[in-house]
């Protein structure tokens, strides 16, 4: 899954977006277990904005990072 590339739609999304819509998911998760295939295409999508999110929170990481190195500097 993780070799799946990311649709641009998901690589559009703020943090933020990416959570609520992950939440969302999770929710449907959590309520009554309806279609199968349904549920499927819901968990693909869930790993590829777990995904996205990662890289995103990586970058904001790198940031911060390079910011404190500057900043003892």
């Amino acid at each position: 899954m993780t070799s799946k590339i990311i649709s641009a739609d998901i690589k559009s999304k703020s943090i933020k977006e990416t959570k609520e819509e992950i939440n969302k998911i999770l929710e449907k998760f959590e309520g009554d277990w309806v279609d199968l295939e349904k549920h499927f295409d819901d968990y693909a999508r869930l790993l590829l904005l777990n995904k996205h999110i990662d890289e995103l929170l990586k970058r904001k990481f790198k940031k911060i990072n390079s910011l404190k190195k500057n900043v003892k500097k």
